[in-house]
């Protein structure tokens, strides 16, 4: 039942962007509109809140957002209003602004904020939500590791991207009797580089819940050598680890609330497969690839459900929840009943089975 005392929503996009954020923002706009009820939405996350750097979201502003990547109201994974950055006497402090965040909503009249984001957003959503702030979040992330729901916007585009790189690496590794290492986003979680190595027809599919070992990726190649393949396609999630138990990471950012950058895994193995089986590798790393373009019509589905979703959750006062898919079915999961930490791949997962029984090895 929609509340009629309803009058202002915000809106803000926070973290990396995934394809499907302007989806949501448009169906969010759209159910408002139904209902009489103004829409305003946050530049740049959180950052626009502590800012009051927002604008009024019309039918102009969204009119052709379905297809369209990216976010039309920016975004960024530094600025936590909990460790916010400030400038005093010409340097840079981070101070504590979450008052000052619900401060703001108050101060505009926003009746609830709907915030879309992924972990990190989501983790400072909560606690707004503990000092006063009324919040309907809604979960976003090409790595598809969010717990509370089966599956995030923006998933299903990334493994498309990643899907066709693969198509088009299979060409070049058999021209050139190469071994192709396709190295994927996906953080801690290997959901990205399992689904397209699959859908790609990857070798060999190296995920972060599946140790590895040196000789057990270079048995496969030298395996397929044996049956007259000249050529392999290696598939690795940017948080696999060395089979020593070390992390690859390529940069640390000062500041974020994300801080470590992982990268150069592919590198890694490549020089794994150059060493052990003496065939000559190439790395590709996608990277932002896989955040950018339109969203698969999937994703632009997903979108608009949890968008139009989020939106009735508002209008009913129904605040503190997140939006979820759960067997197929939209519905919405408490702030404090979401488990903590990264949803990964179980490793009795069915398509890890099935990789398996046909073949494609995971190093183990």
């Amino acid at each position: 039942m929609v509340k009629t005392n309803i009058k202002r929503l915000g809106i803000l996009t926070g973290g990396g962007d995934a394809p499907g954020l302007n989806a949501v923002i448009r169906a969010v706009s759209r159910a408002s509109r139904h209902f009489g009820v103004k829409l305003y939405g946050f530049r740049d996350g959180y950052s626009g809140l502590i800012k009051k750097d927002y604008i009024r979201l019309e039918s102009p502003h969204i009119s052709g957002l379905l297809p369209k990547g990216g976010t039309i109201l920016g975004s960024n994974n530094r600025d936590n209003p909990f460790n916010f950055p400030v400038e005093q006497d010409n340097k840079t402090v981070y101070m504590d602004m979450s008052g000052k965040a619900v401060e703001n909503l108050s101060e505009l009249g926003i009746d609830c904020l709907i915030v879309i984001g992924g972990d990190g957003t989501l983790a400072i959503a909560r606690e707004l939500t503990q000092k006063g702030a009324r919040i309907i979040s809604v979960p976003k992330t090409i790595d598809n590791d969010l717990p509370g729901t089966d599956q995030t916007f923006g998933f299903d585009t990334a493994v498309n991207t990643a899907t066709d790189a693969l198509d088009k690496l299979h060409t070049t590794a058999e021209s050139h009797h190469r071994v192709m290492v396709l190295e994927l986003m996906g953080r801690y979680a290997g959901w990205i580089a399992l689904y397209s190595g699959v859908a790609g027809g990857a070798d060999v599919i190296l995920i972060p819940e599946i140790p590895w070992t040196k000789e057990n990726v270079a048995k496969k190649i030298l395996s397929r050598k044996k049956e007259g393949k000249a050529f392999s396609i290696i598939v690795v999630a940017e948080g696999v680890k060395t089979p020593e138990g070390n992390a690859v990471i390529r940069q640390t950012i000062k500041g974020s609330g994300d801080p470590i950058r992982l990268g150069g895994i592919g590198d890694y193995v490549a020089n794994v497969v150059e060493e052990t089986t003496g065939f000559e590798s190439r790395t590709t790393v996608l990277g932002h690839l896989q955040r950018g373009g339109s969203p698969s019509p999937f994703d632009r589905i997903l979108a608009t459900c949890y968008g139009e979703a989020a939106a009735q959750l508002a209008l009913s006062g129904e605040y503190g929840m997140m939006v979820s898919l759960k067997n197929g079915t939209i519905t919405a999961v408490r702030f404090e009943e979401i488990p903590r930490g990264c949803r990964n791949v179980p490793k009795n997962h069915q398509l890890i089975t099935a990789a398996k029984n046909i073949g494609i090895s995971f190093g183990d």
